[in-house]
């Protein structure tokens, strides 16, 4: 039997998911995105070419791979179809094995306006969102008046839903946002005319996964954002509008929970985070603005400068039991390379008590001062090695230590942006 590999993050997101997933799909038969929108942003670097990926999975970049988005995703059709362009003009055959649920909720251009209306009117309490319409399409789903991929191609039955919803919609925007509502008609016309490009890719994704597995396929689980960021378990109202973790896996592409076999956590060597929020271990010295240039810490979708901390083992706790972690990969280490002293953090305090894990309530969490345990940084560059035991003394007894702290085992470690630069030491499809 093939075995079903989750990857997701275990921190504030940016934590370098896109790399890893299109370096294991060398195993992989097919690679699924399960959550988010085109908010996110997968990096990749093959021989020195950087390819941006916001919603087409990581694997597409691996000839014979199937991509499928599912039900969890929501799906804006013009940002699709502009990736799937990019990705042509560099002779990349997508159409040939890109796959799409019927089930995905569209993102529509008055999303996007509410997006946009509602960050503005929040002033100095804004979320920090991408302003891509994620958080209005996942409303309109909860509140059972999203349209679906699926819709399009009944154009009367679609004409009138969003007839109806554009007049809710377009209430709020005049005259409680104050801005100018959005056109129907263009909506329509827009939505139907890029509905025959996408019609040939659309099918039934939670079947289809059950064919791949009774047939023994490896399948990649591809997850967006991070941990701290679920709608459910990350630091609210700070957080995405998706379920980010191993069980958004099953709900979002209709795998059963009990078909996953790994579930690999991915986190830097240090922690970042983009927006607003708590985030204890921030620092804003001169060791702070170091990991952000070496780092190159900007946002693949927004551009926006990260904020950047040390390593938190706290949230990590919190992560490994919400989504059960097989095994960890540790991203950046280079990033480390040349500092005096590398710190973990350990535990919180907060009103006199160490906890070791963080405060659901996001106020407390804000109140929390981090427990830093220091260690002998290195100054060897790890940058590009590719056997554990070329690394510096002080980096594999930082490693060590996150190991202890954490009892989980670091199976993966990433030491630059290429695929190559990676060690595998415990290989989820293998192990």
């Amino acid at each position: 039997m093939g075995k079903i590999v989750v990857v997701l993050g275990t921190q504030w997101g940016d934590e370098g998911k896109g790399k890893i997933v299109d370096l294991l799909t060398e195993n992989a038969s097919a690679v699924v995105r399960f959550q988010g929108g085109h908010n996110a942003g997968h990096t990749l670097v093959i021989d020195g070419e950087k390819t941006v990926l916001h919603l087409i999975p990581s694997g597409i970049l691996r000839p014979g791979v199937e991509c499928i988005i599912g039900n969890g995703v929501v799906l804006s059709p013009e940002a699709l179809l502009q990736e799937i362009g990019m990705l042509e003009q560099r002779g990349v055959p997508v159409r040939e094995r890109l796959r799409l649920s019927a089930a995905c909720q569209l993102i529509l251009p008055y999303h996007v306006a509410l997006d946009v209306a509602r960050e503005k009117a929040r002033g100095n309490k804004a979320i920090g969102t991408t302003g891509r319409g994620i958080g209005p399409a996942y409303e309109d789903k909860i509140s059972r008046r999203g349209l679906r991929l699926g819709d399009l191609f009944q154009p009367e039955a679609f004409a009138a839903k969003l007839r109806e919803v554009l007049e809710y919609h377009n209430f709020m925007l005049e005259h409680y946002f104050r801005v100018a509502p959005v056109d129907y008609r263009q909506i329509l016309d827009q939505a139907l005319a890029l509905k025959e490009m996408l019609e040939p890719m659309i099918i039934d994704v939670p079947h289809r996964l059950a064919e791949l597995r009774r047939a023994g396929s490896d399948i990649m689980m591809e997850g967006a954002q991070g941990t701290l960021l679920d709608i459910d378990h990350g630091t609210y109202p700070f957080v995405t509008s998706s379920s980010t973790t191993a069980g958004g896996a099953s709900t979002g592409s209709g795998l059963g929970p009990r078909y996953l076999d790994y579930i690999l956590g991915i986190t830097k060597a240090y922690t970042t985070r983009v927006g607003s929020g708590p985030f204890p271990t921030e620092l804003f010295d001169e060791v702070g603005r170091h990991l952000g240039e070496k780092g190159n810490e900007f946002g693949a979708t927004t551009g926006r400068q990260r904020r950047c901390g040390w390593f938190d083992a706290v949230v990590l706790r919190r992560a490994m039991d919400i989504n059960s972690i097989s095994g960890l990969c540790m991203t950046k280490l280079d990033v480390l390379d040349g500092l005096e002293s590398v710190k973990i953090c350990t535990g919180y305090e907060l009103d006199g008590q160490v906890l070791n894990v963080p405060p659901v309530n996001t106020d407390d969490f804000a109140r929390c001062t981090p427990v830093l345990e220091t260690l002998p940084g290195w100054e060897a560059s790890t940058f590009g090695l590719q056997c554990h035991n070329e690394l510096p003394a002080n980096a594999r007894a930082y490693l060590r230590r996150i190991e202890e702290v954490l009892e989980t085992p670091v199976d993966i470690i990433s030491t630059g942006p290429d695929r190559e630069q990676t060690m595998i030491l415990r290989h989820p499809f293998q192990s």
